[in-house]
């Protein structure tokens, strides 16, 4: 019989429900009777002591939150009887000593990418249009339009047949759907194109931080050239580009095509010369071909959304495990969402290497809280509504699951948006625990694929790196099989421990990294892309 509760570490005071519960019925548990008091929905938490008034609440062996009235053994947490509270943080405590992953079967493992001359693999090869800012947005959306249709690139659109089926009068069964083309003028590249809102209009911090961005997505492993739009008279100057190119990578070769329209002429003018240029650059990244590389030059960025009560017994410290294993054969996992790590600071400073990336954290940490509640919010406000439906009540209990995803290795590097990862081993970026920020900030930072565990849903990708979804339980995974990848239900059944998971995560990440499984989400053409403003985003 499945197990009806599961406390996650021995300190806890509180249980998660596996499955929904009725008032009135006993469990036994730890040895002991526990009468439920109330109607529990599955994720949602138990007290397993008398909680009194003001009344630490432990989960994960963290601090979460304090008990706003008496909350009896057997009662439910709810956001009336709950409040978000934290650790205080004291800098470094200790020394980490990090029982790392066996990888007898992992340190010679393999996957097929694109080399690049800097030493990076990618595990796509994509030519990739951006403006500099956003008056160029049309123009790369006609350029989009041009080489979509002119070169095949993309799959047919089914619902754009079901309504010409609709305007001629015909159903379904009358006509023959267009079937995904194989018949690209190119099959070893992607062309891809991305549009944003930023570069002018804004404060100038916005525009250096947007050109970093940018900067990384053309040094990011999966990009093997770019066709950059200006405007000319934009705070996102092309030499500030050219400046944050330099910076990231003083002997950057990747084709970087730059156009000025304001010296360029007509629209139509620009245009041609524009396409006629890339297509020779387009054609020459078509000639690159996978070729065999270590796992070490995996970049995994590690995002989590739509999180449910599930997530953070399930798909995150799956994801943990996997990036342990990732960590300890030298690639580069990266966690990130830094609202969603208030709570475990005490446990991630203490596994900085170093005093000064412990202290950048902290202080990174700090100085975002204090924008957020200088705009009258703050981390604590944090969870989203379907968060909290789902029992995830405060900022700290859904920061406590949410930084699982981190596994246990030791912390190699403190990032702040938009500055790119060197190092292998764990890095910590500071982004917004907005999905889509977040993710378009790690690829920014040169993840070259994005492991996202979900327990209520998200069909988030991005432009050049793939997406895989991981869900947290069985049934959104078969609610949901066009967005969801990777399902780790199995855990919460009891059938399949926290390692194995953690093995089929990667085993998963590789193929899709060697192009032998398309993501779930690049099958969609979920190509999502906004960036942080360093004004409050949370």
């Amino acid at each position: 019989m499945q197990n009806r509760l599961i406390k996650v570490q021995a300190e806890d005071n509180v249980a998660i429900a596996l499955v929904d519960l009725t008032e009135g019925e006993f469990i036994h548990f730890e040895g002991k009777e526990i009468k439920i008091l109330s109607n529990t929905k599955a994720k949602h938490k138990i007290a397993l002591v008398d909680l009194e008034m003001e009344g630490q609440i432990f989960m994960y062996g963290v601090l979460v939150g304090k008990a706003t009235s008496l909350i009896k053994r057997g009662g439910i947490l709810t956001t009336e009887n709950v409040k978000h509270q934290s650790e205080t943080v004291k800098g470094r405590t200790r020394n980490v000593i990090w029982n790392a992953p066996d990888i007898t079967k992992w340190k010679d493992r393999t996957f097929m990418g694109y080399h690049r001359s800097d030493g990076q693999v990618g595990t796509q090869n994509v030519w990739l249009f951006f403006p500099l800012v956003f008056c160029e947005n049309k123009n790369i959306e006609k350029l989009k339009d041009v080489f979509e249709k002119e070169l095949s690139i993309g799959k047919s659109n089914s619902q754009r047949q079901l309504l010409r089926n609709l305007i001629d009068g015909t159903t379904i069964t009358d006509t023959v759907f267009i079937q995904d083309s194989n018949e690209n003028t190119f099959n070893n590249v992607e062309v891809k194109f991305i549009t944003h809102q930023g570069g002018c209009g804004g404060i100038r911090q916005d525009s250096q931080s947007l050109a970093k961005l940018l900067a990384g997505y053309v040094k990011n492993s999966n990009v093997a050239g770019a066709t950059v739009l200006s405007l000319g008279c934009q705070n996102l100057q092309i030499d500030l580009f050219k400046n944050a190119l330099k910076d990231i990578d003083p002997n950057l070769d990747k084709p970087v095509l730059i156009y000025e329209q304001q010296q360029m002429g007509t629209v139509d003018e620009m245009l041609n010369t524009i396409i006629k240029d890339s297509f020779v650059g387009i054609k020459a990244a078509n000639a690159i071909e996978r070729r065999s590389a270590s796992i070490s030059k995996l970049k995994m960025g590690l995002e989590c959304g739509g999180s449910d009560g599930f997530s953070g017994i399930s798909a995150n410290p799956a994801l943990g495990y996997a990036s342990d294993i990732l960590a300890a054969v030298g690639g580069s996992p990266i966690l990130s969402e830094f609202p969603e790590l208030c709570g475990v600071e005490q446990e991630l400073v203490n596994r900085c290497v170093n005093d000064e990336d412990a202290a950048r954290f902290m202080n990174l940490m700090k100085a975002y809280e204090a924008s957020a509640e200088a705009a009258g919010s703050g981390f604590d406000m944090n969870p989203s509504p379907g968060n909290i439906k789902d029992g995830l009540i405060t900022d700290a209990m859904k920061s406590a699951g949410a930084a699982k995803k981190g596994g246990t290795s030791p912390i190699q590097a403190i990032l702040d948006y938009g500055e790119y990862v060197t190092k292998p081993g764990l890095n910590l970026l500071c982004t917004p625990g907005n999905d889509v920020e977040s993710t378009t900030g790690m690829v920014g930072s040169g993840a070259n694929v994005v492991v996202f565990t979900t327990g209520l849903g998200t069909p988030t990708g991005n432009p050049i790196a793939p997406v895989l979804k991981v869900s947290s339980n069985t049934i959104l995974a078969e609610r949901m099989p066009d967005i969801i990848d990777i399902d780790t239900g199995a855990v919460i059944r009891g059938e399949k421990t926290i390692h194995q998971m953690g093995e089929e995560i990667l085993e998963y990440v590789i193929q899709v990294a060697s192009g032998e499984i398309e993501a779930k989400a690049d099958k969609l053409g979920q190509d999502d892309f906004i960036p942080w403003k360093r004004g409050v985003s949370l």
